[in-house]
């Protein structure tokens, strides 16, 4: 089953401004929990990554080339802090040279002109690709972002190739439909490419969002302008110089590395930018939605934040729940918009899952992710670090109780301890807020109609998971949950046919399988008369 888990999302809410000041007795608790709490892993030196960075320059028709203005911004190394480059910083000139390619290829270049078969070759040799720089892109996805190695080289990288070539077999499936007119023609609709699209990725999936992104686009006939997150820019470009490996013309993908308030703001309010796709924080959604509308009202998709729930029922075999609520949480060191972030356990078997699950958080394996059997590394940088300790202190001053973690695992890098609260309501900010980091809220339920009272008042609505033994109460919470995803006794289960996306402020739109199409395509009606109405 781990080949088909994988976790989606993006960069998340910013470092909250309110800090909580512990009080003595509060500070005793967190240090009596912390100090049964092993850091060897985490301690241990960091391990040289087997890869050399090749690409930082921006990717733009075709050619890797520096910034218009010259400027450079580092990518830092999690594990450390280290400095691993420094890459061209992409600004307001940069997106205007890339839409320009862009906006070429559509017009006069080959990529929207080709077959659709030939299309669909292309993405077929990408992902073949893929496949042999598995290890090289791995690793450079693994220094970069923090993840551990074994989950980059075994789960991503075989899960990109097949969301390629799921796309490369849809290139030349892509047709329209005909249809009776009342009078005397013949009517007939044509799918065609939007033309250009703009697409911003996040950091904690660099490369996955990369190929879920180009990958609809890319086989509907469009060209792409991807603007990448300045914490993670490093795979895209590499992928990105094989995708011209193997064949994609120039100027049909550009990459452009920068920040979102100067590069991602002006290719989400470019007005030569025909349709929008963002992967991100609900606060930043807003913001791009919002300048997509007062530009030219391109057509825009956004999967956004969650606060999914994970419901325990009765009936659960716990030993399992506990292990599935745990890979919800904390997979991805709990950087998921998806993660099961409130964990609802029925009153029968509250305390002995409580138990269970602080005893399997403190046995997570948390160190260097290039070494083997390491589960969780460290988060993605300094400010995601700071804003998941200031929840954790938020957390244990509401009343909270601490089971096992919160606090730095380790004198380096940004690891934080597997951190499980129990005793938590939904006026706490670790219940109701988008956390992003290895921490379990777990909080008591009594029946069904409560647990979907409490499970949908979150304004997010992107996925949750319900563990049961009974079929009926397996159908009435995914009926009964507003979510976009709902798994079953299973969690972040992701083949490359299943739509995912969310309802209420956790976007709109879905990425992936034959949903995702649409948001690439114009729809045109084509209208003829009939000589002879004899042949109607």
């Amino acid at each position: 089953m781990a080949s088909q888990m994988i976790s989606s999302v993006f960069s998340r809410a910013l470092v909250s401004s309110t800090r909580s000041t512990l009080s003595q007795g509060r500070a005793c608790q967190l240090r009596r929990v912390v100090c049964r709490y092993s850091t060897t892993a985490a301690a241990e030196e960091p391990i040289t990554p087997p890869v050399k960075v090749k690409y930082t320059q921006l990717l733009i028709n075709g050619k890797f080339v520096d910034s218009a203005s010259g400027k450079k911004f580092k990518t830092n190394d999690p594990r450390t802090g280290n400095v691993i480059a420094e890459v061209a910083e992409g600004d307001v000139e940069d997106i205007n040279r890339a839409v320009a390619a862009a906006r070429k290829a559509f017009d006069e270049g080959p990529w929207p002109k080709m077959t659709a078969y030939q299309r669909s070759q292309i993405l077929l040799k990408f992902a073949d690709l893929l496949d042999q720089h598995t290890d090289e892109i791995a690793a450079l996805e693994t220094w970069d972002n923090g993840k551990p190695y074994e989950q980059a080289a075994k789960i991503e990288l075989p899960m990109c190739a097949r969301i390629m070539r799921y796309y490369a077999g849809w290139a030349d499936k892509i047709h329209g439909l005909t249809m009776p007119a009342d009078g005397p023609h013949h009517v007939q609709t044509l799918h065609e490419p939007i033309g250009v699209a703009g697409q911003i990725i996040p950091w904690n999936f660099p490369l996955l969002m990369f190929v879920w992104k180009i990958g609809p686009a890319l086989a509907c006939g469009n060209s792409v302008v991807m603007k990448t997150a300045e914490q993670t820019p490093l795979t895209a470009l590499y992928a990105a110089k094989l995708l011209h490996e193997a064949g994609l013309p120039d100027g049909v993908l550009n990459v452009v590395s920068g920040y979102g308030p100067t590069a991602g703001a002006a290719l989400a309010s470019h007005m030569d930018v025909d349709k929008l796709a963002f992967t991100g924080s609900t606060e930043t959604g807003k913001l791009v939605l919002e300048m997509a509308a007062k530009s030219n009202l391109k057509s825009v998709t956004l999967e956004l934040g969650g606060k999914s729930p994970f419901i325990v029922c009765k009936d659960a075999d716990i030993d399992k729940a506990v292990e599935l609520a745990h890979f919800a949480l904390f997979f991805n060191q709990g950087q998921c918009c998806c993660a099961g972030s409130r964990t609802y356990v029925h009153e029968s078997v509250y305390n002995e899952f409580v138990e269970k699950a602080k005893a399997r958080a403190i046995k997570r394996v948390v160190g260097d992710p290039f070494r083997k059997d390491i589960e969780q590394g460290p988060q993605i940088d300094s400010e995601q670090f700071e804003k998941v300790m200031q929840y954790i202190r938020s957390g244990i001053e509401s009343g909270a109780k601490l089971e096992t973690g919160g606090e730095q695992l380790g004198s380096k890098g940004f690891y934080i301890q597997p951190t499980v609260f129990s005793n938590v309501n939904e006026d706490m900010l670790i219940a109701k807020d988008e956390i992003f980091g290895p921490v379990q809220s777990i909080l008591k339920f009594k029946d069904l109609g409560e647990v979907v009272r409490r499970a949908n008042a979150s304004p997010y609505g992107l996925a949750a998971g319900v563990f049961t033994q009974d079929i009926d109460t397996a159908n009435t919470l995914a009926r009964a949950l507003r979510v976009g995803t709902v798994w079953v006794n299973c969690f972040d289960v992701f083949d490359a046919g299943i739509p995912f996306g969310g309802y209420k402020m956790s976007g709109q739109g879905r990425e992936k399988g034959i949903y995702s199409l649409m948001n690439y395509l114009q729809v045109k009606a084509v209208v003829t008369p009939l000589k002879d109405p004899a042949w109607l």
